[in-house]
């Protein structure tokens, strides 16, 4: 999913926050809980991190493939609008971040 103000995408790594700053994205929305995909996804802890240093603001969002709740759809809703744009929203595969933008679309 691309807009002017959002796009998702697949899992990122520390290392892909500089680029995502030099594409011109200010903020990240995480929507893949901590530990999901073992011990080779980087934790939410280093993603931050990492978004910090490349200059981005950093969300943290975790969502449970399968078990979005109303709540999880409204706070993604919600830092859509406070969050500064454009924003790049990430999880396993980027659909899950694609369902939660369509979703708080609707609202």
């Amino acid at each position: 999913m691309q807009s002017k103000q959002l796009a998702t995408a697949a899992q990122l790594s520390p290392a892909d926050f500089a680029e995502v700053a030099r594409l011109g994205y200010k903020t990240v929305i995480n929507n893949r809980p901590d530990g999901e995909g073992g011990d080779t996804q980087p934790t939410s802890a280093q993603m931050e991190q990492a978004a910090i240093a490349a200059g981005l603001s950093y969300i943290f969002l975790p969502v449970v493939s399968g078990q979005m709740t109303l709540e999880q759809v409204q706070a993604f809703a919600k830092y859509l609008q406070q969050a500064e744009s454009p924003v790049l929203a990430f999880c396993r595969s980027g659909a899950r971040s694609t369902q939660l933008a369509q979703l708080a679309a609707s609202l």
